[in-house]
C-alpha cells in the first residue's frame, strides 16, 4: 500500500464570515426565533447556498421579488442592499420589513446620495448586475450614477460636467484593480471627489492581503465561496496575480478536482466573506483522507468589528392577533 503523500495547508486568516454577513444571518435567525416560520427574505441573504439552505430548513422562505410575499408578512432585505423602490413597495403592500443591508454598504449609499444632492455625478466602480451595485444605483434618480467596470471604462467614460464629479466603489472589489481605475479617473478628472473613508470594506481588504502574501509560496490556492460571490471571485484573481500557478473557487469539498493536487506539496486555503468556517473544515477533512496533512495558519490581521442587529418587528398578522386579545 502506497503511503499518502505529504501536504502542507497554509490557511489564510482572516477568512470567512465578516461582520456584515454575521449580522444579516443573525437577523434572519432572530426573526425565526421570535416569530416562527415563515420569515420571508428577498434574494439570498448572503451569497452562499450552504447558509441559505440551512436557513430554509429553519423556516426562511427566499423570494426574488416582494409580490411573492403575502400581505402583512415579515420580509428581510439581503445584506447587499436594495434600491429605494423596494422598501417603498413593501410599505405599499403593507409588509413588515427589516433591512439587513451591511452598514458598510449603507455608508456607500449615503455618500452617493450626498454627492447627488450637492449636484455631482457619481462614477460607481463595480460590477454590472451585482445586487450591491443595483442597490447603490437605486438610491438616487436614474442617470445620476454612471457605472465604471474596468480601466477601459475609466478611460472612455463621458460625464456631464467634469467639475462636478465624485466616485464611489462596490465594497467587495479587488483593492489593486480598483486603485488602478481610480488613478485613471483622477488623471482625467483632477477635481473628482472620493469617499471620506475607503469604500472597499475592511474584510475584503484583509482577506485579499492575506491571500496575496501566501500565494507566491504555494502551488495551488483553494478559495471556498460561491460563484456569485464577488469577494470570493476576487480572492481567486488576487492569488493568481500574486504568483500562485493555479487558484480555484470551490463551493465545498465536493467541488475539489483531485487532479489539481497532483504533485502539490503546499496548498493555500481561504474562504470568502460569506462562506462559513464549517466548509473550510470539511475541505481540510477531505484532504486528510488523501494526504498526510500539516496545517499552518498565517494570520495577517485581527478583526473585532461587529454590527448590532436592528429590532425585529412582528408580522402584521401577529400584531392584529395581539390587539384582538381581551
Amino acid at each position: 500500500m502506497n503511503a499518502r503523500p505529504s501536504l502542507e495547508i497554509v490557511l489564510a486568516a482572516p477568512r470567512g464570515f465578516c461582520a456584515g454577513v454575521e449580522r444579516a444571518i443573525a437577523i434572519v435567525e432572530e426573526a425565526l426565533a421570535r416569530h416562527g416560520p415563515p420569515v420571508y427574505v428577498r434574494h439570498e441573504i448572503v451569497h452562499n447556498r450552504h447558509v441559505v439552505e440551512r436557513l430554509e430548513r429553519m423556516g426562511a422562505v427566499f423570494v426574488e421579488e416582494l409580490d411573492q410575499v403575502p400581505e402583512g408578512a415579515l420580509v428581510i432585505f439581503s445584506a447587499h442592499g436594495v434600491p429605494k423602490r423596494v422598501p417603498q413597495e413593501a410599505r405599499r403592500r403593507r409588509l413588515v420589513y427589516v433591512d439587513a443591508t451591511c452598514p458598510l454598504v449603507s455608508k456607500v449609499h449615503r455618500e452617493v446620495e450626498r454627492h447627488v444632492a450637492q449636484g455631482r455625478t457619481v462614477l460607481l466602480i463595480g460590477h454590472r448586475g451585482h445586487p450591491e451595485v443595483e442597490g447603490t444605483m437605486g438610491q438616487v434618480p436614474e442617470g445620476a450614477v454612471i457605472l465604471v467596470e474596468s480601466e477601459e471604462d475609466a478611460r472612455r467614460v463621458r460625464v456631464p460636467d467634469p467639475a462636478r464629479l465624485a466616485y464611489a466603489t462596490q465594497t467587495t472589489l479587488s483593492v489593486q484593480d480598483t486603485a488602478a481605475i481610480v488613478a485613471i479617473l483622477q488623471r482625467r478628472f483632477p477635481g473628482i471627489v472620493g469617499p471620506r473613508k475607503e469604500d472597499i470594506c475592511y474584510a475584503t481588504t484583509n482577506r485579499q492581503q492575506a491571500v496575496a502574501a501566501i500565494a507566491p509560496g504555494v502551488e495551488l490556492f483553494l478559495v471556498v465561496g460561491a460563484p456569485n460571490s464577488s469577494n470570493s471571485l476576487r480572492l481567486v484573481e488576487v492569488a493568481l496575480k500574486a504568483g500562485c500557478p493555479r487558484a480555484e473557487l470551490i463551493r465545498s469539498a465536493a467541488d475539489i478536482d483531485w487532479h489539481w493536487l497532483q504533485g502539490v506539496r503546499r496548498l493555500g486555503l481561504t474562504a470568502g466573506a460569506s462562506a462559513p468556517e464549517v466548509l473550510v473544515e470539511e475541505v481540510i477533512d477531505a484532504l486528510r483522507l488523501r494526504f498526510r496533512v500539516r496545517v499552518a495558519e498565517r494570520r495577517f490581521a485581527e478583526e473585532n468589528v461587529s454590527f448590532k442587529p436592528p429590532p425585529i418587528p412582528a408580522p402584521r398578522a401577529a400584531l392584529a392577533e395581539d390587539t384582538a386579545r381581551p
